[in-house]
């Protein structure tokens, strides 16, 4: 803590010490620079072994240079550098000058265990292994869970995301070498994934800079008018401030309260998140600027909130005692905002220096490095970091406090670590759920017996609703029955997690048959009724035997308790006839002549060949086509075309996924489509094909499944499996088939497998 600057003086955060020193600097100067910074907050250390890791890090390294110019181990030394801002231990260092050496040298894992020891090679091989997940923006899902496994395995050490945080941080400043589109790449995964992440650890030095350098290239022009007008104004706040300063300074002196008192200017990002937010100008934003007052002593906080309030009006509402009710990142402090004179509203900020620190710092205040006088490491603290990474791992991954603004702003699907919430069972076990979760998930995640006999529930000691929101940190306990009836299908309706949902189905297929049947028939006829289709109409003999056909079902009570538990779609029951009655009536869209010359016209070279003449549109079989992909019709199903922009007509089932969800405004695209009479199943034709199947995780069940298309000469192109938690495995099978015949005829022979639960066709 600065304790030399001048009374009234507003500090804003510059971007770390290397942001003062010159753009290139020499790596034997950097490194002295760095054991300065180390010397600051433990004069006594012992720094040989830092600077031996500097020496094998500048060797291993060699020649490398980075876009910027510089040589390759200016990075590194700049991690550590910050590292050390941060006043972690001696290893963490060595680590943040070593982290690159096995992703980009030759060196190996037991070279550097046999340099430098266990502990900072796992913590350099766990900054690796982070640096080799891949965040696809196209597979949001899968982004957030691997982030959420990652956080909850380096939880296991905390110093690998510290020293990943400081990767990213001088990454950030050296941002303008890149290239702009990697620019705006780089800054987005830094707002959506890095500054949260040190938010939720409380290391605000790191935050309030990536969140800035980010605004910087996702928005310069945001940031420089932002930077303008806020130097316009410069003088005037500057001035409010210093006065702010100086009375409540005297005054705090006057009460016999020793405090250190400045002003701290907002950084930019939370002047743009404030700005949109609020609907406002920067002119129309007061409180630019707060007021921070360190104290000694947690009794001079509050005595020191006392005497402002005699001085200035506070705000109605305004006043956040984080100091009795600290946030989850460990963050105290009290605010309050004051009408300060000439009415301009303002932010106080109180805290002891140790809370200044922890806020500054967060958890790798607890990595402070302490030795002893015979230079060993202390454990004083050792119990208290080993609870913080117990805490960890019952976090609710979640930034509500202050990030929830910034994340929906950006990104709002990408709330990382929102997603889940985290309750304890009565032996303490904790239980991680989707945000928004109730009792009937809390329940499914113990056991699926727990769940189907559930019949209430008390939430730390009081009874509560089944539809009781979960919050993090709540002591659950399910009340069972063994005369419960089972699960409602209400119940569907309000869980939140997958395998709730998985196991309340599977309860209603195997239980309730006959209840499934009616469930089935009212969905089929609530879906007609809220599309505007008379069912009577769908509902003949003939278009009824196709749908049956096409899904494998020897008669229409076995598909409507398939629709009625969840296995099969109404929108495809229903779809399914309506293309046939539509086939039957023969009702042409438009012409296919005047579909092909609209691409056609466009790009000739595009058209595709066409598949032995197999498809007939709108009535013309000389039509260009390819199949979907993602429905892989064959001989036998039900099809639509759609007129793509320079592909040709793209053969689909009128089942599939994305022609049931197509917007509106791509429904005129599509086009009658059939097969060539000629279309059977022939010897030289063959077709891809997909199917999953659910089954129970037992020895053999593979096997069975794959002798089945052996026995039938069906060749399978790939296998891809994967269990579940609750043991219900997905087996994804492509393969190459000759028509629909022969495809139901492997489905169901598959379905007689023992420990299969059930077969469908892939359909988007």
């Amino acid at each position: 803590m600065d304790t030399n600057k001048p009374e009234g003086s507003i500090v804003r955060k510059t971007h770390g010490v290397i942001g003062l020193m010159k753009e290139f600097m020499e790596p034997d100067d950097m490194m002295n620079h760095l054991i300065s910074v180390i010397h600051k907050y433990h004069p006594s250390t012992d720094v040989a072994r830092v600077r031996l890791a500097y020496e094998y890090a500048k060797n291993s390294h060699g020649d490398q240079m980075r876009k910027s110019g510089e040589p390759y181990i200016n990075h590194p030394l700049a991690v550590a550098i910050i590292l050390a801002e941060l006043e972690m231990d001696k290893e963490t260092i060595m680590a943040g000058l070593l982290h690159d050496v096995l992703e980009d040298t030759k060196v190996t894992d037991e070279e550097m265990k046999e340099n430098f020891g266990e502990e900072v090679l796992l913590l350099v091989d766990g900054v690796t292994k982070l640096t080799q997940l891949k965040y696809s923006h196209d597979k949001v899902e899968v982004q957030a869970e691997n982030l959420r496994k990652m956080f909850l395995a380096m939880a296991k050490d905390i110093r690998v995301i510290i020293i990943k945080l400081a990767d990213r941080l001088h990454n950030m400043r050296t941002l303008k070498y890149q290239r702009p589109e990697k620019q705006v790449e780089i800054a987005r995964e830094t707002l959506e994934i890095y500054s949260p992440i040190a938010q939720r650890l409380g290391i605000s030095m790191i935050k309030t800079e990536l969140d800035d350098l980010a605004l910087k290239y996702m928005h310069p022009d945001v940031y420089k008018n932002i930077a303008e007008q806020i130097n316009a104004t410069r003088f005037e706040r500057e001035a409010f401030i210093a006065r702010v300063v100086k009375e409540i300074k005297d005054h705090l002196e006057q009460s016999g309260i020793k405090a250190e008192v400045y002003g701290r200017a907002k950084h930019f990002f939370s002047i743009y998140r404030k700005m949109v937010n609020q609907n406002k100008t920067i002119d129309q934003i007061y409180d630019l600027f707060a007021v921070r007052i360190i104290v000694d002593n947690l009794m001079n906080c509050y005595a020191s909130l006392g005497a402002v309030s005699e001085m200035y009006k506070p705000v109605p509402g305004r006043i956040k005692d984080y100091i009795a009710m600290p946030k989850p990142n460990m963050y105290q402090s009290l605010h309050n905002t004051f009408i300060g004179p000439d009415g301009t509203p303002f932010e106080i900020q109180i805290r002891t220096a140790d809370m200044h620190r922890t806020a500054e710092f967060g958890i790798a205040a607890h990595w402070k490095y302490k030795e002893n006088q015979d230079g060993k490491k202390s454990n004083d603290n050792e119990e208290e970091k080993l609870s913080w990474l117990r805490e960890i791992l019952e976090w609710q991954k979640d930034f509500s406090d202050d990030n929830r603004e910034f994340l929906g702003l950006l990104k709002s699907d990408l709330n990382l670590f929102s997603d889940n919430i985290y309750a304890f069972t009565p032996t303490g076990d904790v239980k991680a759920l989707p945000k928004g979760s109730n009792l009937v998930d809390f329940a499914y995640s113990i056991h699926s017996a727990v769940g189907n006999r559930m019949v209430g529930g008390k939430v730390n000691g009081k009874l509560v609703g089944i539809e009781y929101e979960v919050k993090n940190g709540d002591r659950i306990e399910i009340l069972t029955s063994q005369n419960s009836k089972g699960p409602s299908r209400d119940w569907l309706k309000i869980v939140k997690s997958s395998k709730a949902k998985n196991k309340i189905m599977q309860w209603f297929k195997t239980e309730c048959k006959e209840d499934n049947i009616v469930r089935g028939r009212e969905l089929l006829n609530m879906y007609c009724k809220v599309k505007g289709f008379i069912i009577s109409d769908l509902l003949k003999t003939e278009y009824m035997e196709a749908c049956m056909a096409r899904y494998g079902f020897k008669d229409w009570d076995s598909l409507l308790a398939s629709v009625g538990h969840g296995s099969l779609k109404e929108g495809q029951v229903i779809g399914k006839l309506r293309e046939s009655k539509q086939k039957k009536d023969k009702k042409n869209a438009q012409s296919a002549e005047a579909i092909l010359a609209t691409y056609s016209e466009q790009d000739p070279a595009r058209r595709e060949t066409k598949n032995q003449g197999s498809i007939v549109v709108n009535g013309v079989d000389d039509v260009a086509v390819h199949f979907g992909k993602c429905c892989a019709p064959v001989p036998g199903d039900e099809i639509i075309g759609f007129v793509t922009r320079g592909r040709g007509i793209s053969i689909h089932r009128t089942d599939c996924i994305n022609v049931i969800n197509m917007p509106e405004t791509d429904r005129n695209r599509l086009v009658e489509a059939s097969w060539n009479a000629d279309a059977a199943e022939k010897d030289d034709v063959i077709y891809n094909a997909e199917i999953r199947i659910y089954a129970e995780n037992k020895q053999g069940v593979l096997f069975n499944i794959t002798k089945i298309f052996s026995e039938n000469f069906v060749n399978i192109n790939n296998i891809t499996t994967r269990t579940a938690k609750n043991g219900l495995a997905t087996i994804i099978v492509s393969f190459e088939i000759k028509g629909l015949k022969q495809l139901d005829f492997c489905i169901n022979k598959i379905r007689q497998v023992p420990n299969v639960v059930d077969v469908e066709r892939a359909t988007g």
